[in-house]
């Protein structure tokens, strides 16, 4: 077949792209120049990149048969040439990305290259955009951010490509907004759902569920006692908890963790008959007793009165100290008041029944005084109860105005028991007793009707005046037997002479007289 020369011109000419000044095409690197950059297009003749597009490791970069995208800039047909420019290119697709990119309100990679006043650079296919330092973030910051490749969103876009702005923010916005769609869907009343811990506050935990913070208050952690909620959690630790109440309209949500678990007053009757013998740790002490806890959740009081048989127990940190493991004894439950009283004096023996067995009446004692009243005086003894002195038993021949005259708190004592009744928590002590009764031993045989004694004067009353008999006994010199003298007048501690006048054993009374006693034996005296 014969082709003539316009054939041949029309077949030489399809095997060639059709080429137009402003078109980008793709290409390959045939060779690299000291001035050009030599590209093959797939066009009758190659075309030539100016070496100044190209930096230094761009250039070292470049293989042969490598493609590379370029803007054809001119075109010199009689010199069969073509003058081609690859920044120009990028440009353009630049451009057209991020007119994309903006009309659609995609994202676009980018590094932050660099930082201007009031932001940073950003190098996106090779253009330049700025970054406003409130569009990088929700919270302001300091880091060092240059280097960070990133996603943003083209919010501005100029009639030139250095007007470009771009939004980090906007990212993380709609990133948040998503993350809250799901979470919303995922929050619902009773449910459990999963968070981290976002801080920690000393009346509960903020937790993120999802780009929405959950309120679990103190009260809501354990069924059981809690000082802080750091007792339990800490930041950035991943909890489970359950939705107890969520408010849409503002986003407001309650959250539970002991409610994972059911309330342990629910059965406690069933766990916990009175009389039982538990196990619990001491989590707390006051004035009044002290708590303890015989199972999560669930505290008893023992209150000061059942720690120690004693009348008078001392504080409850005398017996109990907090963190302790303690046996008590379930007294009483109140489940709707959620009240449990326990007790620990209850596994003690009781005072009164070793009273019984350790001691018997005229047995010799020894305790020391807890309390002083008009009366008498309380013994304390070593099994904690206390034994009455009464006044009329502390002397034979004394007459005790008040027991504070012999006695001082915690002196020790000795005495002879002569009364005991454990059934009625009752123990009499003497203290005389501890000697021979002198009104049956002594005085009878000392003292006679009408002997001259030497007195001391205890008390002045309306009946006379009460005496010391030779430093044993006591006797009244009658008011009416007092000797009268002029501008006489008698003091306590004063030493007298008088005269034995009355003696009665049975009443265990001695009756003086100074009248008769003779003036010259005063004298004398």
């Amino acid at each position: 077949m014969e082709l003539h020369n316009n054939d041949l011109a029309e077949l030489y000419a399809g095997t060639f792209k059709s080429i137009e000044t402003g078109m980008i095409i793709t290409g390959k690197v045939v060779t690299k120049r000291p001035d050009t950059v030599v590209v093959d297009i797939s066009y009758k003749s190659e075309g030539f990149i100016p070496i100044d597009e190209f930096t230094e490791s761009e250039l070292e970069a470049l293989k042969v048969g490598q493609e590379i995208d370029v803007l054809v800039t001119d075109m010199r047909d009689s010199e069969g040439s073509l003058t081609l420019s690859k920044s120009r290119a990028l440009m353009m697709r630049a451009q057209k990305s991020l007119q994309e990119s903006f009309e659609a309100g995609t994202t676009v990679e980018g590094k932050i290259v660099d930082k201007t006043k009031g932001g940073f650079f950003v190098e996106i296919y090779g253009v330049r955009a700025f970054l406003p330092a409130s569009q990088y973030d929700i919270k302001p910051t300091k880091a060092d951010v240059i280097g960070m490749v990133c996603p943003f969103k083209v919010i501005k876009i100029g009639n030139k490509m250095n007007n470009v702005i771009v939004s980090r923010r906007a990212v993380i916005e709609e990133e948040r907004e998503k993350k809250k769609q799901i979470t919303r869907a995922a929050i619902k009343e009773g449910h459990l759902i999963k968070g981290i811990v976002k801080n920690v506050t000393d009346y509960g935990v903020f937790i993120d569920l999802g780009e929405i913070d959950g309120l679990l208050h103190i009260s809501d952690i354990s069924w059981g006692r809690i000082n802080h909620p750091s007792e339990f959690f800490n930041v950035n630790d991943e909890v489970e908890v359950v939705v107890l109440k969520y408010e849409p309209e503002t986003e407001k949500i309650t959250l539970g963790y002991k409610q994972k678990r059911p309330d342990p007053w629910l059965d406690v009757e069933n766990k916990y008959t009175e009389g039982k013998v538990v196990e619990g740790k001491v989590v707390g002490i006051t004035d009044y007793g002290a708590f303890v806890e015989i199972e999560e959740g669930v505290e008893g009081l023992v209150h000061v009165s059942e720690l120690d048989w004693s009348t008078r127990p001392g504080h409850p940190s005398k017996y109990l100290e907090v963190g302790r493991q303690v046996n008590v004894v379930v007294l009483k439950i109140e489940k709707e008041n959620r009240r449990i009283s326990l007790g620990v004096k209850q596994l003690k023996p009781k005072p009164w029944d070793l009273v019984a067995e350790r001691y018997a009446v005229n047995q010799r004692v020894i305790g020391k005084v807890r309390t002083i009243t008009d009366f008498g005086v309380f013994v304390g003894m070593p099994e904690g109860v206390d034994a009455l002195i009464h006044i009329s038993d502390i002397s034979w021949t004394k007459h005790i105005k008040h027991p504070s005259e012999v006695f001082k708190l915690r002196q020790k004592v000795e005495g002879i028991v002569l009364s005991l009744e454990p059934e009625k928590e009752r123990m009499l002590l003497g203290i005389k007793q501890l000697t021979q009764d002198p009104w049956v031993a002594d005085i009878p045989q000392r003292f006679k009707v009408g002997d001259e004694v030497n007195c001391k004067i205890l008390r002045i009353t309306e009946h006379g005046l009460f005496v010391e008999i030779e430093g044993s006994v006591e006797g009244l010199i009658y008011a009416s037997e007092i000797a009268k003298q002029e501008n006489k007048e008698f003091t306590e501690g004063e030493l007298i002479k008088s005269k034995i006048i009355k003696l009665d054993i049975d009443q265990r009374k001695i009756g003086l007289s100074m009248t008769n006693y003779s003036k010259k034996g005063s004298k004398e005296e």
